[in-house]
């Protein structure tokens, strides 16, 4: 495992603290699983621009019904990706 050391002010280490009262027993564990999110954020923000430029719709109009079936194929992808089918 690699280190990173970070510093944050005083009340953003009270804001973690508070968060992760429930959910997590270190900082650290709590700092490693906001990154997971982030990053996967940008991943399926990524996956979806791919996807809509694959399907050409950043150059036509869409209706709502073809956004479903789109965002239906993507989240399809991604459990295939992920194995959750």
């Amino acid at each position: 495992m690699e280190s990173i050391t970070i510093k944050i002010n005083k009340e953003m280490a009270k804001e973690i603290e508070k968060a992760m009262k429930p959910n997590y027993s270190t900082k650290t564990e709590f700092v490693r699983a906001s990154l997971r999110e982030k990053l996967e954020k940008i991943k399926q923000t990524k996956e979806y621009k791919e996807l809509r430029k694959y399907l050409g719709i950043l150059k036509t109009k869409t209706t709502d019904e073809e956004l479903h079936k789109i965002r239906e194929k993507v989240v399809d992808r991604m459990f295939k990706e992920r194995g959750l089918e």
